[in-house]
């Protein structure tokens, strides 16, 4: 039931062979992610990424041959297809200019195509942004409108995955503190990132069973923040990676891509561990030389939007089997310093601009990578993964990178 992308890639080859070509990540930007921004508009805000971006990469808008934009649904902030409005801010104007939507997924997938469209020869620089501007709208309420054919939700994402955590619960023999000890985790090391949203360095586990239950087993401390914010992240050819590589700077060099996608619902459909994600998943190690992702994989940005979701993704992407993602966080090893630190950078959970979110979780990986990471970074990263789903868990798209050329 799941819907193949052809998006999985490596470096692997030249246009001679077939295969794609080398792209790397030549620079990141974000905003500071905050509940509300009434100083500037969402043109102004993205703006703010993209010249941080392109500052970090030593370049400027006129070296940009192509932007691809992503945002989660138009309905969120009541403006439809402000992409078009925008195309100036966006450095866009008299470029090519692309729109991309994977629902929660969106920042991920934006990231993606803007390194196909490197891989593929077609461009040698190009502009991926993400935003949301969450706080001039309501997204919990636009998630609850019916829709034709499907049961209804009328309770946001929390409402909808509350449910598949209690199946998570009760299949794994999880204790239920776990949940808890993610967003301790999550929301401490949001605390060392300058640009997260919440900044939590003296929670502890018992404020947070001490915070109010919102969707059972979900707690008010266990759960994401409404953000506004944007990301941008500057892709490039190899040729334009050794250029930047050649003033001193480091770049992340993507060693493999993957999405997948599978129906909201359908018989037999397994919402806890989905089918798009494991394929999503295997597709990716598979592009990227992957054999033993928790050994290989150095750090990894995962969404993780509510808590518990971190042992969940950490089954569904095979870093260990069914039923032990729980253990992994139970023993401290997605702390930092730990076998496989897991969102170093405070999150989902720490800031949450919806249609960036997924770019965030991509440009924190790189940033790893590239040594630029601050006080959170990891020490000795030189692979780490970038994660996001989105939708009812149907919307995948992930992306390997790492310090070295493959």
């Amino acid at each position: 039931m799941t819907t193949a992308s052809r998006s999985d890639s490596s470096r692997g080859g030249s246009r001679a062979t077939g295969g794609p070509l080398s792209a790397a990540v030549l620079g990141t930007g974000q905003t500071h992610h905050v509940t509300k921004r009434t100083d500037v508009s969402m043109s102004g805000m993205c703006r703010e990424a993209i010249d941080r971006a392109l500052a970090d990469a030593g370049l400027t808008i006129a070296d940009i041959d192509a932007v691809v934009v992503g945002k989660a649904p138009d309905g969120f902030e009541g403006v439809m297809m402000p992409e078009l409005f925008m195309a100036d801010a966006l450095g866009a104007t008299g470029k090519p200019l692309l729109r991309v939507h994977t629902a929660g997924s969106v920042g991920g997938s934006t990231g993606i195509v803007a390194t196909n469209l490197v891989q593929a020869g077609v461009h040698k620089r190009v502009l991926a942004v993400a935003w949301e501007k969450q706080s001039e709208s309501n997204a919990m309420w636009a998630l609850s409108i019916p829709v034709p054919f499907t049961m209804p939700v009328g309770a946001g994402a929390g409402g909808y995955f509350a449910p598949h955590v209690r199946s998570y619960i009760r299949r794994s023999n999880a204790p239920g503190h776990i949940g808890a000890m993610v967003a301790v985790k999550d929301r401490r090391n949001g605390a060392k990132n300058p640009l997260a949203h919440l900044k939590q360095p003296d929670i502890t586990l018992e404020s947070v069973l001490a915070s109010q239950m919102l969707w059972d087993p979900i707690r008010f401390d266990e759960t994401c923040p409404s953000s506004d914010g944007a990301c941008a992240i500057v892709l490039g050819d190899a040729e334009a990676a050794e250029a930047v590589e050649a003033t001193g700077r480091k770049v992340a060099w993507v060693h493999g891509t993957a999405m997948r996608t599978e129906p909201t619902t359908f018989a037999g459909r397994d919402q806890v561990n989905p089918q798009a994600g494991r394929d999503a998943a295997a597709a990716l190690w598979e592009a990227a030389g992957i054999t033993n992702p928790l050994e290989e994989i150095d750090v990894a940005e995962i969404y993780v939007p509510f808590s518990w979701f971190e042992p969940m993704w950490l089954e569904n992407l095979g870093f260990v089997p069914q039923g032990d993602g729980w253990k992994l966080t139970d023993k401290g090893e997605t702390e930092i310093g730990g076998t496989l630190p897991v969102n170093p950078s405070g999150g989902v959970l720490s800031s949450n601009p919806i249609g960036a979110s997924g770019l965030i979780r991509f440009a924190e990986a790189a940033k790893q990578v590239m040594q630029r990471a601050g006080d959170y970074q990891v020490e000795g990263a030189r692979k780490a993964l970038g994660h996001a789903y989105g939708g009812g868990s149907q919307y995948f798209s992930m992306w390997v990178v790492g310090s070295e050329r493959r």
